[in-house]
């Protein structure tokens, strides 16, 4: 039996934050006991971490990453090993990736070639979505096959027409299926059919530069898409998932659908945080950097996204991972903002940019965990064996430096991928020891993980819904 001890630290979780000593025994809490008292004096362990003037939090749960994604032509820069190290070094222990069903292919297939691609590779857990971009009867048994397997939230597109995207009536099939079986829809909600009439639109008058990807994906064509997939769902009796939320508009379709008690969710992402147009607009095509879709808003929409993560009506933070590097990916749209690979990096900073939005009053410390770690483990079926500290659950532990003071930069950054999207951004707070179930991945801020000790973690239904 292996045993560890972490002393003196503050821990936090979404629900309370007392200082007490932690029991790890064989990859899980055993027990906690308030510091300084007799019961936590009587743990033993081989090995103790002193975790004085630190935070003792959950392990991050980013529910939305793409490692080695398809798209436009090239694939995404992190590999699973890439990704999920540099996931570790930010303070991440579970990232839930996508696997992908081509159109014509089964899902089984999709999910095999994840399987594959991130089996042996993991420094820490992870499990997987599908993303469902051939609705068929077929498809629509498989779908039951995969809750089964603990792969049990599906997402389709409203956008991408010809590579991802589900009309109305394939995308109402799904939600009835799900609303049998007890899966979770995750929506990408814009309308790609009138942004590719946009998107024609621009290029004909000369207009090219990347800050025309956000003027063309309008954000009224996210609240539409957004108002449509929840009406679609009600239509199921479905629950819904709305991934990157980033506009207002769509935050008030939301917000209007939960005060009527419908089982409707939203997630946002840090770049709609604290990014905006101005980094689209930046001259010399650096703006590329910032292309992702939903697309970067401008500024004034982040009081409603911060507003939302405050009052619930959006749930949690993931970073909708999707790297490509500057250099040879992103300059593949030079001339033609539409060629431009979506995506940005981020699974590294999503913990750290969320504890400066604690200390910039935004958030309180608990709702930064809540949104970071156990509401992204409960939607997706993993909590309390991820997304908590207490007795039973992994233990996937992290050390935080409150008070240390870094500088983010692509320099000094773990991920694959020739730039960092928050590229001298000063922020307090880092991470400085990462325990994924038990085992040291980071050690005081030097990498003593290992490819393969992340293992599939197959996961129930939404445990948000109850």
């Amino acid at each position: 039996m292996s045993r560890t001890v972490i002393r003196g630290g503050l821990v936090i979780t979404a629900s309370d934050e007392i200082h007490a000593d932690v029991l790890i025994e064989d990859g899980r809490i055993a027990a906690l006991a308030a510091s300084g008292t007799p019961a936590a004096e009587a743990f033993t362990a081989e090995r103790t971490i002193d975790a004085t003037g630190k935070y003792v939090i959950p392990g991050g749960v980013d529910a939305h990453t793409h490692m080695e994604l398809p798209f436009g032509g090239t694939f995404a820069s992190d590999t699973f090993e890439t990704g999920t190290r540099a996931a570790a070094w930010g303070g991440t222990t579970t990232i839930i990736d996508f696997a992908v069903q081509s159109v014509g292919h089964s899902l089984r297939e999709g999910l095999d070639a994840w399987h594959a691609k991130a089996e042996g590779n993991c420094a820490v857990d992870y499990g997987f979505h599908m993303i469902v971009s051939d609705v068929n009867q077929e498809t629509l048994k498989e779908m039951d096959l995969l809750i089964e397997e603990g792969v049990t939230s599906f997402k389709q597109f409203m956008a991408y027409p010809g590579v991802f995207y589900s009309d109305d009536g394939q995308i109402l099939r799904a939600m009835q299926r799900s609303a049998e079986n007890g899966g979770l829809i995750m929506m990408h909600a814009e309308n790609g059919i009138a942004i590719d009439v946009l998107v024609e639109q621009a290029l004909a008058r000369g207009e090219t530069d990347p800050r025309y990807h956000g003027e063309v994906r309008k954000a009224l064509l996210e609240a539409e898409a957004t108002h449509r997939a929840i009406k679609l769902a009600q239509v199921a009796g479905a629950p819904l998932y709305v991934v990157h939320v980033s506009a207002t508009e769509a935050v008030a379709e939301l917000a209007r659908a939960r005060d009527e008690g419908l089982p409707v969710f939203g997630e946002t992402c840090p770049q709609y945080l604290f990014l905006s147009t101005d980094n689209l607009a930046e001259p010399d095509f650096e703006g590329a950097k910032y292309v992702c879709s939903t697309p970067l808003r401008p500024k004034e929409h982040q009081a409603a996204l911060w507003r939302g993560l405050r009052t619930n009506d959006l749930q949690v933070v993931s970073t909708d991972h999707c790297p490509f590097c500057f250099t040879g990916q992103k300059e593949l749209g030079r001339g033609d903002f539409s060629k431009i690979p979506n995506g940005l990096p981020g699974v590294e900073n999503r913990m750290d940019l969320l504890h400066q939005a604690v200390l910039d009053g935004h958030i309180s410390r608990r709702r930064w965990i809540e949104i970071a770690c156990a509401t992204p483990a409960r939607m997706f079926g993993l909590y309390p064996k991820k997304g908590t500290i207490a007795p039973g659950a992994d233990a996937d532990v992290v050390i935080y430096d409150p008070h240390a003071e870094q500088v983010m930069s692509a320099e000094t950054h773990h991920m694959n991928v020739d730039y960092s999207a928050y590229e001298g951004t000063r922020v307090t707070g880092r991470v400085e020891t990462v325990l994924s179930r038990g085992e040291p991945v980071i050690t005081e801020r030097e990498y003593t993980g290992h490819a393969g000790h992340g293992v599939f973690t197959p996961r129930s239904t939404c445990q948000y819904l109850n």
